[in-house]
């Protein structure tokens, strides 16, 4: 049974009780686990597959945007490094969705890194 993504359902992930690990070095919050399980698998596999790119997988601190065309069901995906000491962010990674049925205009995420684990921390914003 999936639940249907809502600003309202995404807004109740404000901290996680637990990490899920994903791949490779990817671990998720509650909230980004909530996005794989109920249809947004895709969006944390664009983040996984971004990670080939040096950049990205250097970057302390990835600030992933979803920006959705609800009437052409297009996308784009993008990643900065979140700006640093007040200057604008620097993108790191962009790709286009063509076809997509995600339900909201936009999402932002962040992807941090966690010595502690080892890994990555996919995360929605409200989990910060």
């Amino acid at each position: 049974m999936t639940t249907a993504l809502t600003k309202a359902e995404l807004a109740q992930f404000y901290g996680t009780s637990k990490y899920h690990r994903y791949t490779g070095d990817l671990v998720l919050t509650d909230g980004a686990a909530f996005l794989v399980r109920n249809g947004a698998k895709w969006l944390v596999d664009v983040i996984a597959s971004a990670r080939v790119d040096p950049k990205v997988r250097r970057e302390p601190f990835e600030a992933w945007s979803l920006k959705v065309d609800l009437a052409t069901s297009t996308a784009v995906v993008t990643c900065t490094d979140g700006g640093k000491e007040g200057r604008q962010p620097i993108r790191l990674f962009r790709q286009t969705i063509i076809g997509t049925d995600f339900p909201l205009e936009s999402l932002e995420l962040y992807a941090i890194s966690d010595e502690g684990l080892g890994a990555k921390v996919v995360m929605l914003t409200s989990e910060y």
